[in-house]
Parts: C-alpha cells; sequence; structure tokens
C-alpha cells in the first residue's frame, strides 16, 4: 500500500500559466494611495518657562516700616499654560501656599507677606511658576528691609 498521491494531468500548468494575472493583481493592489498610519503627539511646548514678574513693590531693593502692610503683587505668563506659580521668601520666617495657574496664559497673583515683630531683618522675596509642559520659568525676585 501506498501513500503517494497521483497528481493530476494539467494541474501545475494551468496555475503556472496565469502568473501573468497574479502579478498584475500584486502590482495594482501595492502601488494604490493608502492610508498611513498616525499616532497623537502631545504638545511639546516651546521648551521655555513661564515669565513672571513682581509689580508691587515696583523696585528691586525697597524698605517698608515694621507693622506696615505689605502686599507683593504681581503676574506670570505662559503661552502653553501656567500650571503652578511658586512664592518664597527667605528671611520672614513665612510660607506661601503655591497658586494654580490651571492652564491660564495669564495668572495674576497677590499676597500679603507680614512685617510685624521683624524689625532690622532683610526678606528676599521670589515669585516663579511652571507651565503645562513642565518648564520651570526664571524667578522674579525683590528685596525687602524691615526698618
Amino acid at each position: 500500500m501506498s501513500l503517494h498521491f497521483r497528481s493530476r494531468p494539467g494541474y501545475f500548468s494551468v496555475v503556472a500559466g496565469r502568473w501573468w494575472t497574479w502579478l498584475a493583481l500584486a502590482a495594482l493592489a501595492g502601488c494604490t494611495e493608502r492610508e498611513r498610519l498616525t499616532f497623537p503627539v502631545e504638545n511639546p511646548g516651546d521648551g521655555v518657562g513661564p515669565f513672571t514678574t513682581i509689580t508691587q513693590p515696583l523696585v528691586s531693593d525697597t524698605a517698608v516700616t515694621e507693622g506696615d502692610l505689605l502686599v507683593v503683587t504681581g503676574y506670570s505668563v505662559d503661552h502653553d499654560g501656567v500650571d503652578t506659580v511658586y512664592f518664597e521668601a527667605d528671611g520672614a520666617g513665612q510660607s506661601f501656599a503655591p497658586f494654580p495657574g490651571e492652564g491660564a496664559d495669564s495668572v495674576p497673583f497677590a499676597f500679603q507677606l507680614s512685617t510685624i515683630g521683624i524689625s532690622g531683618a532683610s526678606i528676599l522675596v521670589r515669585a516663579y511658576a511652571v507651565d503645562k509642559t513642565g518648564d520651570f520659568g526664571s524667578a522674579s525676585v525683590r528685596s525687602i528691609r524691615i526698618e
């Protein structure tokens, strides 16, 4: 008993005779215009952090009398959207919570700095911001002397 099958006469000659048909179909399918894969890209931002400025006090070196009300104001601007504005007051013994920018292009800020009981102190106030892409901006600085 044999497990070999007989080939049908002319089977392979029919397949081989139609090679040009298969070649034409493959060429037409391969040369047609088709949609390319695209992947979403997050906004990489401009690579520059927010511009922050302190508008009050106006000058970089300011003297105030102990007990006077001192309000520091300013704003941060970034076209990628400001995420958070941070404040530091070295020498004042005070701390301030970060201010959420919530992605706005321009974020105004204001905070009160207490001058009670710190006569003779020199306070260095810094404000800086981070944009939505994580870029840190340079700090705006004011030096305040309490007399």
